[in-house]
């Protein structure tokens, strides 16, 4: 069962701890929400995305510690970090003076999800573009789990470089660091083709000025689509 946590634009991270549902929050999950809030605060009062948080109470070994979900017509960014070290784990893993700027970016990740989940659009290829066609030598049991990697890899790879168009609007100081940090974390326990394997995208990512657009998602989908086309 999923427990809300309304967001309060009012609410700024600073004083979360004032707030009704700071004392139901572990220190972990404070500590995340505290590093998302800008992204937060951007989707609910420039972008106007239909957006709620929302905390697994029960453990949750294993997941996403943040993921995007969708129901009724809402997005839904999910900490699932009670009972999961990778919560920590993966605050321990950045430098320190990267750690707010890496938290941003994984949360603009999940609003690129959001975005393709608002637009009709997840899974779905662009106008003017073919799927590849299943291998012929695939069993006919593995053929649409080859589908549907190919179109989590081409989600994931949309939200990846919404990630990193965030990062060059805040924080373009950083941006090539961040964008090393995350071709790392891509690279790690590689499976080529696979759903988290969306190096070909960041590569044409690398420099910062290839992701220039209006809105983060315009910036993303454009770089997006040049590599749908190779």
């Amino acid at each position: 069962m999923l427990r809300r946590l309304p967001i309060l634009i009012a609410l700024l991270s600073a004083a979360l701890s004032q707030s009704a549902h700071a004392a139901d929050l572990t220190a972990l999950e404070t500590r995340w929400l505290q590093g998302i809030w800008p992204v937060i605060v951007h989707a609910k009062q420039s972008l106007a995305l239909p957006l709620d948080l929302v905390v697994q109470p029960q453990d949750a070994p294993g997941a996403a510690p943040l993921a995007l979900g969708y129901d009724e017509g809402r997005c839904k960014m999910v900490f699932s970090m009670r009972g999961n070290p990778d919560g920590q784990r993966q605050l321990d893993s950045i430098d320190p003076d990267l750690r707010a700027a890496a938290l941003e970016l994984m949360a603009a990740h999940e609003l690129g999800h959001c975005r393709r989940y608002l637009d009709g659009a997840w899974y779905r290829l662009p106008a003017g573009f073919v799927a590849a066609q299943v291998p012929e030598n695939l069993a006919p049991h593995l053929q649409q789990a080859w589908l549907d990697m190919r179109s989590t890899r081409r989600e994931e790879a949309y939200g990846d470089l919404v990630g990193l168009a965030w990062t060059r609007q805040h924080h373009p100081e950083l941006y090539t660091r961040l964008h090393a940090w995350l071709v790392a974390e891509r690279s790690a326990a590689l499976v080529p083709g696979s759903h988290h394997d969306t190096l070909d995208w960041l590569a044409l990512a690398r420099d910062r000025e290839s992701l220039q657009g209006k809105t983060i998602f315009e910036a993303a989908d454009r770089l997006w689509q040049r590599r749908l086309r190779d």
